[in-house]
């Protein structure tokens, strides 16, 4: 694939070489000639000096024939408007956009594109680490709006039924339940076994729901 980064910063720099590592042609732009010194020697992609914003700078970096599109700098307004005009005007077919500050996320999701949030981001799987001791995210999809998370069944819950755990609850689904080295796909009726580990598919309601009941029975 042909991919444009726009920014140069840390998350742009780190971008730019996994990138170029898994064999895709890469270009960053960025209106700072010093910042492609964070770049690591080892990326061999081509380098754009100048604003983002001016047509071009992008035609210079290839946006005609450029599959994706990555705008990772620190500005959320300049992200979100070489983000659009590389959908509406150029019409790649894949394009990410960054997000700063989680107060204009909003604003960035009314354009439609596909957007990382780091600061909210990170600042839930900071909470889930520090207070969820009893699972631990496998994945995370969008932001983190919905992960798949992993628990592990504690001798409390021996003997119970799935449906016992997750009966009333929402805002979570079953991906699969994990027993010896194998995998099956448990209904409500599972009885479960101490050691199981079950992966579920969870909003962060949903995964605080059920670590509750989780909990509920472990310290009765």
């Amino acid at each position: 694939m042909k991919i444009i980064i726009v920014g140069c910063g840390r998350v742009g720099a780190e971008l730019a070489l996994r990138l170029y590592k898994s064999g895709h042609q890469v270009v960053v732009v960025d209106q700072n000639e010093e910042a492609f010194h964070r770049i690591d020697p080892e990326f061999r992609g081509r380098t754009v000096h100048g604003e983002a914003l001016r047509k071009d700078v992008l035609d210079r970096a290839g946006i005609s024939e450029a599959d994706g599109l990555a705008a990772v700098t620190n500005s959320d307004t300049l992200n979100a408007v070489v983000a659009h005009a590389a959908r509406t005007v150029y019409n790649l077919p894949m394009v990410v956009c960054r997000n700063y500050d989680p107060h204009l996320r909003g604003m960035l999701e009314s354009f439609g594109m596909q957007i990382v949030g780091s600061t909210a981001w990170g600042a839930q799987r900071t909470e889930e680490m520090l207070t969820g001791v009893s699972t631990k995210a496998v994945f995370s999809a969008g932001n983190g709006e919905v992960e798949v998370y992993e628990l592990s069944i504690p001798h409390a819950w021996h003997g119970r039924l799935w449906g016992d755990m997750c009966g009333g609850l929402q805002g979570f689904l079953p991906v699969a339940l994990s027993r010896a080295g194998r995998a099956i796909l448990p209904t409500l009726d599972t009885v479960l076994e101490s050691g199981d580990l079950i992966n579920v598919s969870a909003t962060f309601d949903g995964i605080k729901a059920l670590r509750a009941r989780l909990d509920s029975v472990a310290e009765a």
